[in-house]
């Protein structure tokens, strides 16, 4: 199933209504057409079909690849390499990470279009408008379904990208619907981070794809009074808090897998009722928490269709 998904959704992407389009064609300074995007940052003119992309973050790669294009360069992110669920991009330059973009590896590339987040790149927008028309989205996560979009549109894939998020969200209500009461179930997701461990919220990414379905989510991991819904911290010794009628976890860098080994071979981890129960399962950190785009929101309903029974 998931390797059919990846397929489905990257390869055949090749065949928005976004914030953003306000010229359909002008012509640019070399001869090409160009139109006007309206974007977190202001508004850019960038190439009608841009054919050079780089992308600063992670869900601009579940963008590019699910929509049929490869970009020529990518950020990782701090603790992680780009990511393997995606398939071989070892042809894809590596130009710094998520938080330190190397805008002189960048420049070098002669990009036409450059992707991004005001969230965590926006004290390098300057520099990189000088580099190429620069096109970022505000925030990463919450907003995942309208980041598509606008990337999408950024890229000529307007169309296409509308089309896969309505594939996205049918599947992920028929899925609810066959459960028969989704909402009698609980939810709970936890990450591994290198010092601390994360319960995440209703506005995280695999939060969102969990909504979707009509699935509920334990108490404690709604967030209810927290202005930030997208995740919080869970105390290493109230690890137990995490217990639901199925557990999701990964974990974040090869320092956080040990923690996380650590933790659920502890007695906290084993007395929860979803682990005795044998409903706890480990899933791909690249996919739940980094991928933040269709792909990866297609493949943690590809992990829910196998653990999560009516």
């Amino acid at each position: 199933m998931r390797t059919r998904t990846v397929l489905t959704v990257v390869a055949a992407a090749l065949a928005l209504s976004a914030c953003g389009t306000s010229d359909p064609g002008s012509e640019s300074a070399d001869g090409g057409k160009t139109r006007t995007i309206e974007h977190a940052m202001g508004s850019t003119e960038i190439p009608v079909k841009p054919k050079k992309v780089v992308v600063l973050d992670t869900d601009k790669i579940d963008t590019v690849m699910s929509l049929g294009v490869k970009p020529i360069a990518a950020a990782r992110p701090d603790e992680a390499e780009l990511p393997k669920y995606l398939g071989d991009l070892s042809d894809v330059k590596v130009v710094g990470t998520l938080t330190a973009p190397d805008t002189e590896a960048i420049d070098k590339l002669n990009p036409d279009l450059i992707l991004g987040t005001k969230f965590r790149q926006e004290e390098f927008y300057d520099e990189l408008s000088e580099i190429a028309p620069t096109v970022f989205t505000e925030a990463v996560g919450t907003t995942w379904k309208e980041n598509f979009l606008l990337d999408g549109d950024a890229i000529g894939k307007r169309d296409k990208a509308k089309d896969l998020l309505d594939e996205y969200e049918t599947r992920a209500k028929d899925f609810g619907e066959k459960l028969g009461d989704a909402s009698k179930t609980t939810v709970s997701i936890i990450r591994f981070m290198p010092d601390h461990i994360r319960m995440y919220g209703p506005d995280s990414f695999s939060g969102i794809v969990v909504g979707d379905t009509g699935l509920a989510r334990p108490e404690l991991q709604q967030l209810k009074d927290a202005k930030d819904k997208r995740f919080a911290e869970l105390s290493s010794e109230k690890l137990d808090e995490a217990d639901a009628d199925v557990l999701f976890y990964c974990a974040y860098g090869e320092a956080a897998a040990k923690a996380q080994a650590e933790s659920t071979g502890g007695s906290l981890w084993k007395k929860m009722s979803v682990v005795k129960d044998g409903n706890d399962h480990e899933v791909d950190d690249e996919i739940w928490m980094t991928g933040i785009g269709v792909t990866a929101a297609n493949l943690i309903l590809d992990d829910l269709e196998k653990h999560v029974k009516s």
